[in-house]
């Protein structure tokens, strides 16, 4: 359990929350654990299957509490939401603040700052644990570069959104153009010589196209228990179907999140060739049991703690898009200046 911006995670699946008097009552196998007040709370966000009792729905719903379920993998379910929750307004302010080209090229701009700071930090993360195995002095020159573009769209005159795409093409293939370099171990079966999907080609991109739609997945469950649309984006453009809004903050989030995890398995063996099949068409997939074995590791990939560059507090990284989300919301709201982006250190 844990509580951050006013929302509860309940993160242990086996729990059943219950209203007693004016508190939420947490219990596990029918012992008590803890009793949380819920004039503190703005949502409750319940990973698991066990369930809440109608009393305390009611009790959410009457007072504008936000009361969300998700699987213990973090797939939305549901929300319970009452007349005051505020969600109505929060959504009109999200379509609203879309449609003007001043406020999406602001918080595109932070995104994008996320993003090459996040991608830098892989790099260099890899240029200090492995400075023997790799071309230092290369990756450090792409580091550089895309430090530089950095400064270029954080600088006063902020480039607008279409110039802002442009510079974030030119630092994906900065960065996916070393991303082969970060491969250190089976460099016969995982290797990687350009971003490829649709379908993916090779062991590697089949492992980042399948980790990228786990975690849309897991940003879209935590936009959706904070009241925002996931497929209303500021960066993305709305296209039917598309999850616009989870694709903005993938794009921060994809470095240290999956980036960093399908580069783990493969360095550290967990992962070989006998887990992938190449089609007829030349498209590479995994076996279910290798789906099986990645989802495993990342479940508990997400369960490992940080500290979070902004709240300056310790969460699991499996909480990172639900915090992100709330920043995000509380920027549409009013409450902070500006979207304040996760920049991994």
């Amino acid at each position: 359990m844990r509580k951050l911006l006013n929302t509860l995670y309940i993160l242990n699946p086996d729990t059943y929350l219950s209203l007693d008097g004016e508190n939420i009552v947490v219990r596990q196998d029918d012992e008590l654990k803890t009793r949380v007040p819920l004039h503190n709370l703005e949502s409750i966000v319940s990973f698991g299957y066990s369930g809440a009792s109608p009393a305390l729905m009611g009790a959410c719903a009457k007072r504008g509490i936000s009361l969300t379920f998700a699987t213990s993998n973090g797939r939305f379910l549901a929300n319970v939401v009452g007349e005051e929750t505020g969600s109505v307004y929060l959504r009109k302010q999200q379509f609203k603040l879309s449609e003007n080209e001043e406020q999406c090229t602001k918080i595109a701009k932070n995104i994008l700052i996320g993003k090459f700071y996040n991608s830098r930090a892989v790099i260099e993360r890899t240029c200090r644990d492995y400075p023997l195995r790799v071309d230092v002095a290369n990756l450090k020159e792409k580091s550089q570069l895309i430090k530089d573009s950095i400064n270029i769209i954080n600088d006063d005159e902020t480039p607008d959104l279409d110039s802002m795409r442009g510079i974030e093409g030119k630092v994906a293939s900065l960065y996916f153009g070393v991303f082969d370099d970060l491969i250190l171990s089976n460099k016969g079966d995982f290797y990687f010589k350009g971003r490829n999907r649709r379908p993916p080609l090779d062991n590697v991109n089949a492992m980042l196209s399948f980790m990228y739609t786990i975690l849309t997945n897991d940003v879209s469950s935590a936009l959706s228990s904070v009241g925002l649309d996931p497929f209303v984006g500021f960066m993305h453009k709305d296209r039917p179907g598309r999850r616009s809004l989870a694709l903005d903050l993938i794009e921060e989030l994809r470095a240290p999140l999956v980036d960093r995890f399908v580069l783990t398995m493969i360095n550290n063996k967990q992962v070989n060739s006998s887990d992938f099949l190449t089609q007829d068409n030349g498209a590479v997939i995994m076996n279910d049991y290798t789906r099986k074995k990645i989802l495993t590791a990342w479940q508990k990939r997400k369960q490992e703690e940080l500290t979070h560059p902004y709240l300056k507090e310790k969460i699991s990284w499996g909480l990172v898009p639900y915090v992100q989300s709330l920043l995000l919301a509380r920027h549409l709201r009013g409450d902070l200046d500006e979207y304040p982006p996760f920049l991994w250190k």
